[in-house]
């Protein structure tokens, strides 16, 4: 008698998404890995590489010298993720993650987003609520502002049972003050087109 079964995902663990980089299976694509799944992120447009940039050199200014503003770089988190934040801070000089490897918390996480909006703000959220980071940000490019996520909370609907129980909305013509570094402040006209 055969018994019927329910497929399963394959997940796959940080080592073997390391091993099918370095076979060059990603070559020309942009994937990260997210709870042992492997995500291609579209291609990126002008407007978007431009606000990275211009993301990088705000937060970079805002937190200055004993903290290192990362971007596009991997978090290393839990469960087999391994995401590529537009812009991440973390603390001390990227030569203290030489032999390291990838740093396991930020103070800060920024996404840029038009194309991956939903995506962000379902998916990315959860997964750094679920690490624990205290603030993530979305620089959405569709709504011309940015979300500022702080305050990590367990919640059973959500992915990866987290999200975040505080979310503000910045306008243009407003501050953001990060929460690791209350006394610096981000022009929200900076971080936008």
């Amino acid at each position: 008698m055969t018994v019927a079964a329910e497929p399963t995902v394959r997940r796959w663990t940080r080592e073997e998404y390391y091993r099918m980089g370095e076979m060059g299976l990603f070559d020309g694509q942009r994937v990260e890995l997210i709870d042992g799944e492997i995500i291609q992120i579209a291609p990126q447009k002008d407007v978007h590489s431009a606000v990275v940039v211009l993301v990088h050199n705000a937060i970079s200014a805002a937190f200055g010298k004993g903290y290192f503003a990362r971007m596009q770089l991997p978090l290393q988190l839990p469960d087999d993720s391994e995401p590529e934040p537009d812009v991440s801070v973390v603390r001390g000089s990227p030569r203290d993650y030489i032999g390291t490897g990838h740093p396991h918390d930020a103070l800060l996480v920024v996404e840029v987003s038009d194309t991956t909006l939903l995506f962000d703000q379902r998916i990315k959220a959860a997964l750094y609520a679920s690490a624990s980071f205290q603030e993530y940000w979305i620089v959405n490019l569709v709504a011309d502002h940015v979300e500022v996520h702080r305050d990590p909370v367990p919640d059973a609907s959500a992915w990866r049972k987290s999200s975040y129980k505080t979310v503000r909305i910045s306008r243009r013509g407003q501050d953001i003050a990060p929460l690791s570094a209350p006394q610096a402040r981000v022009r929200v006209d900076d971080l936008l087109p």
